[in-house]
This record gives C-alpha cells, structure tokens and sequence, in this order.
C-alpha cells in the first residue's frame, strides 16, 4: 500500500507523544521545579474533536509533570501514561488492554524513545522537526513542526477521510 492515507481509514485510535509533539520541546523551570510548556490551541481543538467524536487519544511520555496532566485532564484526554521508561512496552500493554490492533492506530512521535513504537504502529507519524530515524520510518512526515499543529494536521486528516470533519460537532467545543 503506497499511500498512507488508505491507511487512515482504519484508525480508531491516536497515539501521542507529548515533548516535541504537542509542544516545541521547549520547557520552563519554576524556582519550586515545575516544568511548563507551550501548547497549541488548534492541536488542542482537533484533540477534543476526536475524542468527542470515539476515538481512542493516548499520550505516552518520558516526561512527567502537573501541567501535562492539567492540559489534558482539561481536553478530556484520560489515558495519560507519563514518567514512562520504555515505551513499546506501555503501547503494546495498552493496545492489548483495549483489545486494540495496531491496524487500528496512529502514533506520532518526534525522538528516538519513539522509534520501537512506531515500527508498531499501522501509520507511524511525525512532526517536520523529528529525529531523521523517526522520519525515516514514519509513514508521514507532517509539514508542521512539534506544538505548532502538526497533531491537528494528522487527526484532520483521519476526520476528512473518514468523513468526519466539518460535521454539525465540529462547530462547538
């Protein structure tokens, strides 16, 4: 199958990583050791969509902090999965959980903790930005970079040919 996006008529399920993904990578230190980081609305948006609408959204990261729980507990994404080492092991621990097929999923990350993942995966995804070993086994490459929408770009692109994008829910949060 050449193009991918025939691929995208079986995904029921995204998969995301949260640094340089749905954020630049950039992060903020408080004093007290809070990490912040910047996140992008139009990503924000296409999340909740999806969601409202029956897909499955993960966020599997390394990385472990009150703001990411925040920002998703606030999109209404609960299958969070932070702090976490070894990544294939939590995806294949999920999707066989959810009696998911990897048929079924796309995943966009942007590093090398993401590469086992991604050779799992139906339709490995990444930011313009990623590693040059994750855009060499990514499916798609998104023209956008890491927390500048290329997580909306990706879940868009399911929705349109799915038929799903544009419908009367899209109109309202």
């Amino acid at each position: 199958m050449s193009n991918y996006k025939e691929l995208l008529r079986n995904i029921n399920t995204f998969v995301f990583d949260y640094d340089g993904v749905l954020t630049d990578g950039s992060v903020i230190m408080t004093s007290e050791g809070e990490a912040y980081r910047v996140s992008n609305v139009k990503d924000g948006y296409a999340l909740q969509l999806a969601k409202k609408k029956g897909y499955r959204i993960a966020i599997i990261s390394g990385a472990n902090s009150e703001s990411m729980t925040h920002r998703m507990k606030a999109l209404q994404i609960t299958d969070l999965f932070l702090g976490v080492e070894k990544k294939r092991q939590v995806f294949l621990e999920y999707l066989r959980t959810n009696e998911i097929n990897p048929s079924q999923v796309l995943y966009m990350g942007d590093d090398i903790p993401d590469y086992e993942v991604m050779l799992e995966a139906a339709v490995p995804t990444c930011p313009a930005d990623a590693a040059e070993e994750i855009k060499a086994v990514a499916r798609y490459i998104s023209h956008l970079e890491g927390g500048k929408g290329c997580v909306r770009d990706v879940i868009e692109q399911v929705l349109k040919v799915q038929g799903k994008w544009m419908n009367e829910d899209a109109y309202h949060w």
